[in-house]
């Protein structure tokens, strides 16, 4: 690691860890906001959004792919979930649970639609930033090597 990287530059953690530590921070924004509120309001939206940026900047590099995919497999499945064991926190409690998770998704969409786009946002810009480091780094070998 460069003197110059930071943590949020350069992710290190695995794939898998990044997705068990995305399901559990949203069940319990889920879990608190439901106790709180008794349905999902703003604070689950802003938690999420900066949960989809947290998980983008943890990642390592190879597992990139996994994440660019979490955010709405994670809403969805949350949501589900939520709509088996709290129907009326996403939902009317007369609902079906297709309709339950249907109206979820549709109720965040933009919290969705913004975490969506920070994420791959990040990811992108992570891209940029390690495909133009390697590039300064291959000149600067290039040049400091002597002629020979």
């Amino acid at each position: 690691m460069n003197q110059a990287d930071v943590f949020w530059e350069v992710g290190r953690e695995p794939g898998r860890q990044v997705v068990s530590l995305g399901v559990a921070v949203t069940l319990t924004a889920v879990s608190i906001d439901v106790l709180l509120a008794g349905h999902l309001t703003l604070f689950f939206d802003l938690c999420f959004m900066v949960l989809c940026l947290a998980l983008a900047a943890l990642v390592r590099r190879q597992d990139f792919f996994l994440v660019a995919l979490l955010p709405p497999v994670l809403m969805t499945a949350v949501f589900w979930f939520v709509a088996l064991v709290a129907r009326d926190a996403v939902a009317d409690p007369s609902d079906s649970l297709l309709q339950a998770i249907v109206s979820g998704v549709a109720t965040h969409g933009i919290a969705l639609a913004v975490g969506y786009a920070l994420c791959l946002g990040w990811l992108g810009w992570r891209l940029h930033r390690e495909s133009n480091g390697h590039i300064a780094d291959e000149l600067t070998r290039e040049l400091s090597e002597p002629a020979g």
